[in-house]
């Protein structure tokens, strides 16, 4: 089966064949770095993450960008209102805090959460404010092509007119006329409401720092200006996948496309929009109180659960968030890292076993043994799931054939059928690679070797007097032993080769 995509602009699952034989070009939307960022940010980050990493899988170098947007009217907004009178200061946002300190500090953020999610940076990250070159020659294309004007009124803007290009709707399939006005810069100097700025010339209350000069004037980008200039500096002229969230197909998205189209450039080839995240149902906001951040959500549950959560419902579908996902999430982790942990044994004493039978054989031949290596017979992922990803990346059927195959090894362990526990442990083990969710970095608690050490030594010795009770048919202290241990979050499961143990 050939991968396939669902490309938002035509509106149908296509067979995905890149422009440059095994390499990708993929250009996804970052932040606005505002505020601090929220879950649609983070899901948005996670699906292309899961993207890249089956790209590569499949044997496809992949080139990434994504963009830092660190110049926009709502970063200045905020910085104004830190050095106004009324201005009520709090940890997040200090007092007389220039644009970009405030820009920069918000990126951190970004990313501290992507980075805490197991989110790989991209091969390129660039920031708006490095390439004010690219972007003033992208806007003299096209007004020598016709399709931009610098306003009449005297403000120094620059615009688009969306009437001088056909396809100006072509993304969203909308007709100009049933389109919203642009909100981007005040309609005086504008030949239609509709066109949008490429360019905002300088206004009074903008400070000296956040202007650069311009055949117009001096001034700022346009928002929507930015992702075309970055994008083809970084991936040339035509590319093969745009990405980002749903909300910002119109107007960011449909106006990228314009520009870059009128100005000659082939830009994506296939353009992919992620569903948003809803709490209960309904979009989230803060007006309403219906809002969770990543922060909340990685101080309610491992950051594992986290990242599996914001991964597991169709790229391209609503995920919605209900008190009870995380902890629905963090089971299903749970399930798996179970049976890798328990596999890992089985592995290791199979692969143990038969170097030690390779070694004796060696000896008695007098050859040098062979490096007896099991993993590479089943390093690739199940067909299924294959199938799944291939199938405009439907992680929740891999998810599934991700699942199915860890029950299958729990009942290879119960059988003691080591051949099976071996497959399905590198079956399991594959998937968790390309789903990325063993890159997810653990608390640092967790982490600690020395207190993970000393955690095992102390609940193996309850594990031990709990044996021995057993032995001794002494139920009553070892149900006492096992309930004390489950009062403290952990599980104790018994097997053919000894008690276990995890935490809850």
């Amino acid at each position: 089966m050939a991968q396939r995509f669902y490309d938002t602009k035509t509106a149908t699952v296509r067979d995905f064949v890149p422009l440059t034989e095994g390499e990708v070009s993929l250009y996804y939307c970052g932040a606005t770095v505002q505020g601090m960022p929220h879950v649609g940010h983070v899901r948005s980050a996670i699906v292309f993450d899961v993207l890249i990493r089956w790209l590569e899988y499949t044997g496809l170098q992949v080139t990434s960008v994504r963009n830092v947007t660190d110049i926009d009217d709502k970063i200045l907004e905020k910085s104004a209102a830190s050095f106004a009178d009324d201005f009520e200061e709090d940890e997040l946002s200090p007092a007389e805090e220039q644009w970009f300190a405030l820009a920069y500090r918000f990126e951190h953020e970004f990313a501290r959460a992507y980075a805490a999610l197991g989110v790989r940076r991209p091969t390129y990250e660039p920031r708006a404010t490095g390439h004010i070159p690219e972007m003033l020659q992208l806007i003299q294309r096209l007004v020598e092509a016709g399709h931009a004007y610098p306003a009449t009124d005297g403000s120094g803007d620059v615009y688009f007119e969306v009437r001088s290009w056909s396809g100006y709707g072509e993304l969203t399939r909308q007709r100009l006329e049933d389109m919203q006005d642009a909100p981007d810069a005040d309609p005086r100097g504008k030949r239609d409401p509709r066109d949008f700025a490429l360019w905002k010339g300088a206004k009074d209350t903008d400070p000296a720092t956040a202007l650069w000069d311009s055949p117009w004037g001096r001034g700022r980008p346009g928002w929507h200006l930015e992702c075309s200039a970055m994008s083809t500096k970084y991936l040339g002229s035509h590319f093969d996948i745009h990405g980002g969230g749903l909300d910002l197909r119109f107007p960011h998205h449909e106006n990228e496309l314009a520009q870059s189209a009128a100005a000659g450039d082939g830009f994506a080839n296939f353009w992919l929009h992620n569903g948003m995240v809803t709490y209960e149902g309904e979009k989230m906001s803060k007006s309403v109180g219906n809002t969770i951040s990543p922060e909340q959500m990685l101080e309610s549950a491992r950051p594992k659960a986290v990242r599996y959560f914001l991964g597991q419902a169709h790229y391209r579908s609503q995920l919605d968030y209900r008190p009870t996902s995380l902890q629905e999430a963090q089971a299903a982790v749970e399930r798996i890292e179970a049976f890798l942990d328990r596999g890992a044994d089985v592995v290791a004493e199979a692969q143990l076993r038969r170097e030690e039978t390779a070694a004796v054989a060696g000896a008695l031949s007098g050859e040098v043994a062979p490096e007896a290596v099991y993993v590479a017979q089943f390093s690739s992922v199940p067909t299924a799931f294959r199938a799944a990803m291939e199938d405009d990346l439907n992680v929740p059927q891999a998810l599934a054939v991700l699942h199915d195959a860890v029950r299958a090894g729990n009942s290879a362990l119960a059988a003691e059928d080591i051949e099976a526990v071996e497959q399905h442990y590198a079956d399991v083990q594959a998937m968790v690679d390309v789903l990325g969710l063993d890159d997810v970095p653990e608390p640092d608690s967790a982490q600690d070797p020395s207190a993970q050490h000393a955690l095992d030594v102390l609940i193996r010795a309850q594990l031990d007097a709990r044996a021995a009770a057993r032995e001794a048919k002494d139920w009553t202290t070892a149900d006492s032993i096992r309930d004390t241990l489950a009062a403290a979050g952990v599980v104790v499961e018994d097997s053919a080769g000894g008690a276990r143990w995890s935490l809850q």
